[in-house]
């Protein structure tokens, strides 16, 4: 008799991990529950999806489920993959996005190994994303979710064609509305759990106080100054502020005024008007095509420069060594170095990278 091939869900406690679990089981997939545990102990607490309340709620869906549950202890690798780069993002004038990291190294490597370890030939998230394989190019593409709303395929474009192949994404053709429906209608309490929006580990959403408590090394007060070099105020560290922001600059001032940019090497805040944000373009680095390979020759693509902004029209310039050139086809502000640049053909991820720099 054939068995079912084996798959491992990560389970956060939450809806949508817990429906991704339900999903598969359904289409009978043999099913593994499996729960990261990312308190490290010292003083990091998180606030979002890896809290110990977390943990019990993922081990009793799993019973509700009735699929075996495991809890992995990844602190000590979470502390070195995600939270501390993420520390030293800041410290160097970066706007960070730890989810990503945590998919890429945490999600696709550390808990796909263990699931191996259970006979799982396939890992599983809640992500609402799609990976379709077309076999006349021989490539898994990545494709948006069909909930526009809650596509979360941003988060993923550091995924491999290796990886592709191996991971599931079973809410990507499911609307966030139809899922809680579905978990209501069989009874599982998480259908009213509240989904949690902000970064899992970082206490009440705090980052400033978070990055100062946890590096000894950020920069101290410095000057904020316009784009003329004029001194107009002092900062409070340059891990406080990030480009387009506008409130809490303490800069009297008819106009409002705006981060342009942030030059940690100096210790300073560069601040304009509006029309000082309008960017051209940007580059990125570290970028991965999830092909394997860049598109040939320039390209008009999408790109979305952090999670909750729209598409930009652009031409994909040039990428080579891990770089990419990217010209906005109408001038846009707030291009902000550390963040993600994801670029879009239709609705299939091409890849992405991190901001460098605007252009």
């Amino acid at each position: 008799m054939n068995r079912s091939p084996r798959v491992l869900v990560s389970m956060s406690g939450g809806l949508d991990s817990t429906m991704a679990a339900a999903f598969l089981l359904k289409e009978g997939w043999d099913v593994i529950g499996a729960h990261m545990q990312l308190y490290d102990g010292d003083g990091v607490r998180p606030s979002g999806c890896c809290r110990p309340e977390d943990a019990a709620d993922a081990r009793n869906m799993a019973r509700l489920l009735g699929i075996p549950f495991h809890i992995f202890d990844f602190r000590d690798a979470f502390a070195r993959e995600v939270i501390l780069p993420f520390v030293e993002s800041y410290r160097l004038g970066r706007t960070p996005n730890p989810c990503v990291l945590c998919n890429d190294r945490i999600k696709f490597r550390l808990l796909r190994a263990r699931g191996m370890d259970l006979g799982a030939s396939y890992i599983a998230t809640g992500h609402y994303a799609r990976i379709q394989f077309r076999s006349d190019i021989d490539q898994h593409l990545l494709l948006k979710g069909v909930d526009t709303q809650k596509d979360q395929s941003y988060f993923l474009f550091t995924l491999s064609q290796e990886q592709a192949a191996f991971t599931l994404f079973p809410l990507g053709e499911s609307t966030k509305v139809m899922v809680r429906a579905e978990a209501r209608r069989m009874g599982l309490p998480v259908w009213s759990k509240h989904e949690s929006q902000e970064i899992c580990f970082v206490p009440d959403t705090d980052y400033r106080s978070f990055v100062d408590d946890m590096s000894g090394r950020c920069a101290g007060p410095g000057a904020i100054v316009d784009i003329s070099g004029t001194v107009l105020g002092t900062h409070r560290g340059i891990f406080r502020y990030t480009v387009g922001q506008r409130r809490g600059l303490g800069i009297a001032s008819r106009e409002p005024y705006y981060v342009v940019r942030l030059e940690p090497e100096a210790n300073r805040v560069v601040v304009g008007r509006q029309d000082d944000l309008s960017d051209n373009g940007l580059v990125a680095s570290t970028v991965n095509w999830i092909a394997g390979k860049p598109p040939e020759g320039p390209e008009e693509i999408t790109v979305k420069i952090r999670y909750k902004s729209s598409e930009i029209p652009a031409i994909l310039e040039s990428s080579s060594g891990g770089r990419a050139r990217v010209r906005f086809l109408k001038s846009m502000g707030a291009v902000t170095p550390g963040q993600a640049a994801v670029f879009y053909r239709g609705e299939v991820v091409l890849g992405g990278g991190w901001i460098e720099r605007a252009i």
